[in-house]
């Protein structure tokens, strides 16, 4: 056979191949702990209802690179969060409603044929913690009224102008000393009385483990990141079984339940396929 008759014979064996594969619905995740533990609980659900027509294409990176590959067509679904759609990909001013937030990127993303499914259940946004103490605060409104507090924070909350600074003119929050730090000490800052309030994460897995209060955003300081599942329209079209297998997760995991999974993964170093095998049989999903 000449070389170039060979050639020919490769790309049709190729081809026929490419021809032969079972079609995927392709779940994506972005590059931390939640949205790792989040892209196994989908795919692992989708295996359940799609009879393993799943692939995994987790860890893609941040908001811009995820968005990019959903957008063509390299993934099919991934978790993302309303208020870093709205402010990252949208590029709008952020607002403080929750259902507008939501109904304004369902709009934006439908020129990309992608749509927005009801909510997780759970938002990741900033939270304002405190020493789970007999008599503390439970608000924010009440701690800017208790007394001044030595603030543990991260480098870029500290700078944000919708971080630290909006805060404190929001609340009329008395800092008596701000402490800047990786976010990965804050909660031991905490602990040791080395701070007295520290800015972390809604959705950290210290939360679920350690005695401290979440302090209630009483007025609606941050603007709220709820988290949901974005999808292909194209692959909902292919799919059928596709939406209705995602809208079963609709509204199912807490914020105290992201807590224990995040912790899980992070503090007890369990295996994320096990950890949604557990999650899925503890909500009746497998």
């Amino acid at each position: 056979m000449t070389p170039r008759r060979s050639a020919i014979a490769v790309l049709a064996a190729l081809a026929v191949g490419s021809c032969g594969r079972e079609p995927r619905i392709r779940v994506g995740s972005k590059n931390f702990t939640e949205q790792l533990v989040l892209g196994e609980i989908v795919a692992r659900h989708l295996e359940n209802r799609l009879h393993g027509h799943v692939s995994r294409k987790f860890d893609l990176g941040g908001t811009l690179l995820a968005q990019q590959a959903l957008v063509a067509g390299d993934i099919d679904v991934y978790p993302e969060y309303t208020g870093t759609a709205l402010t990252a990909v949208l590029k709008r001013k952020p607002l403080k409603d929750p259902a507008e937030v939501l109904a304004e990127v369902r709009a934006g993303y439908a020129q990309w044929g992608l749509e927005w499914l009801d909510p997780l259940g759970f938002e990741n946004t900033f939270a304002m913690a405190v020493r789970s103490e007999p008599g503390g605060p439970s608000t924010l409104s009440q701690a800017a009224r208790e007394r001044a507090w030595k603030l543990g924070v991260g480098y870029e909350f500290a700078r944000r102008e919708d971080g630290l600074p909006g805060l404190v003119r929001a609340y009329g929050l008395r800092v008596s000393a701000v402490r800047t730090m990786d976010l990965g000490l804050i909660y031991q800052a905490l602990m040791k009385r080395q701070v007295d309030m520290v800015a972390g994460n809604s959705t950290d897995g210290m939360l679920s483990v350690l005695p401290i209060t979440v302090l209630a955003d009483d007025r609606h300081y941050f603007p709220p990141y709820q988290c949901a599942l974005v999808v292909r329209e194209e692959a909902e079209r292919e799919f059928p079984a596709l939406r209705p297998a995602l809208q079963e997760l609709s509204g199912r995991v807490s914020s105290e339940t992201m807590r224990r999974l995040n912790y899980e993964l992070d503090g007890k170093h369990r295996p994320a396929r096990e950890i949604a095998r557990d999650f899925l049989r503890s909500v009746g999903l497998e």
